[in-house]
């Protein structure tokens, strides 16, 4: 996750930040609004690819050449998109990044994240988020006068407002803020940036008699509760710290690989192989025994079946299919967040210990989230807070786990960074 040249916010006056926290406050509702129509238009659009269109050609479940196609038809309208000022925004192979796009990319962004995301490939929703969020803020002040450094805080607060509807609330986006923005964004000047969550995710809670916007909960639900620490969850956390790391860092660097091959084929054919490569591995996954749903789309939704699966033959397909599919998504070129298919990625490997040694799946979630995001993300703070917004209630007793696994997946995940002697 990236800060670099973002904002260079350390030297914004004081007399200044009141001023900026009020703004701040003002971009979060449209900023949050944005989030939700996006959001909202992914399930959409998922539910009309891969639920109702099934239906209507009298199947139960998506037919083989519906697995296949729909990645493909995606990667043609992720090309059509990305011919659009701003190239669909940011490549989710370096990670999350926090610098700014320019107010005439948003079309091509939210274009190439919808045809990633509802078409099955294997991305998150976080990164278009952010960067639509981003513009927001930037747009909605315009009108003010801010510029240079106040106006790029701005820009950061809308992308914070953001990433509240999908985080759980201003805290994880703060912290996630703070984390990423060592040496530009310090404690104060996190005002305006928490200001926008805040509001933001007022949306999402209602306010008085209002409800508040239908935004899906993060939960996982109906987790038993895990009441005590022993010394072997602690063992767990960390060898599926290390673990994950290790994958994650592969795929990472599979992905990179794959990105490295356009300039000789192409962009348009990359990212239609990718597209076909994504339904089959999908198709794969199933003649092995697993849901090729599972395989698609980020991963958030099929938590629950993965921590409930009772075999660990179909949980390592589900790892395997997902690396892979999640790999060859972000080096073809779709557009999207990398954190949440790394979440599913850690949560499998959990899931290992809860199929074969009947480990409670509320610490299979705790863990496995926990040294997903700190694997793909480098955020320690971040993951421990995102895994125990995941477990709820259930899993308050997961958080020194929970702290060991993304201890681990970050401090493994650096040293397979660093460059070797020669």
């Amino acid at each position: 996750m990236s800060a670099t040249g973002s904002t260079d916010v350390a030297a914004v006056p004081a007399r200044d930040l009141a001023r900026l926290t009020l703004l701040g406050a003002l971009v979060g509702l449209p900023a949050g609004l944005v989030a939700f129509a996006f959001v909202g238009a992914v399930h959409l659009l998922q539910d009309l690819l891969w639920t109702e269109l099934p239906e209507a050609l009298g199947a139960d479940a998506p037919p083989w050449y519906l697995v296949l196609g729909l990645p493909v038809a995606g990667a043609l309208l992720v090309a059509a998109a990305r011919r659009l000022p701003g190239d669909g925004g940011h490549s989710p192979v370096n990670g999350l990044s926090m610098d700014p796009l320019p107010p005439v990319a948003a079309g091509s962004v939210a274009l190439a994240a919808l045809a990633s995301l509802g078409f099955g490939v294997v991305l998150g929703p976080e990164a278009p988020l952010m960067a639509l969020g981003g513009i927001v803020g930037v747009r909605v002040t315009r009108w003010t006068g801010v510029t240079g450094r106040a106006r790029g805080l701005l820009g950061v607060s809308g992308a914070s407002g953001a990433m509240s509807t999908l985080f759980g609330g201003p805290l994880v986006a703060g912290i996630m803020l703070l984390e990423a923005g060592a040496g530009a964004l310090t404690a104060v000047t996190l005002l305006p940036p928490l200001a926008a969550a805040a509001v933001a995710y007022v949306l999402v809670t209602g306010f008085g008699d209002w409800t508040g916007l239908p935004m899906a909960g993060l939960a996982v639900p109906d987790l038993p509760e895990y009441d005590r620490v022993r010394p072997g969850s602690l063992l767990l956390a960390l060898v599926v710290g290390v673990v994950a790391a290790v994958l994650v860092t592969g795929v990472r660097r599979l992905a990179r690989a794959v990105q490295g091959t356009e300039p000789r084929v192409g962009r348009v054919p990359l990212l239609l192989v990718s597209g076909l490569g994504v339904g089959v591995l999908a198709l794969a996954a199933e003649g092995l025994g697993a849901d090729p749903r599972d395989v698609l789309f980020s991963g958030q939704s099929s938590i629950p079946a993965l921590v409930g699966g009772s075999s660990v033959g179909v949980v390592l397909v589900l790892v395997v299919a997902k690396a892979l599919a999640y790999a060859i998504t972000m080096g073809g070129g779709f557009r999207g967040g990398p954190i949440f298919p790394a979440i599913f990625l850690g949560v499998g490997l959990a899931s290992v210990a809860v199929a074969a040694l009947d480990v409670s799946p509320t610490l299979a979630v705790a863990v496995g989230t926990a040294a997903g995001m700190a694997a793909t993300s480098r955020l320690l703070l971040s993951a421990v807070m995102f895994s125990a917004l995941l477990v709820g209630r259930a899993g308050l007793d997961t958080a020194p786990a929970a702290v060991v696994a993304a201890a681990a997946a970050l401090l493994t995940a650096r040293l397979l960074d660093r460059p070797r002697p020669a």
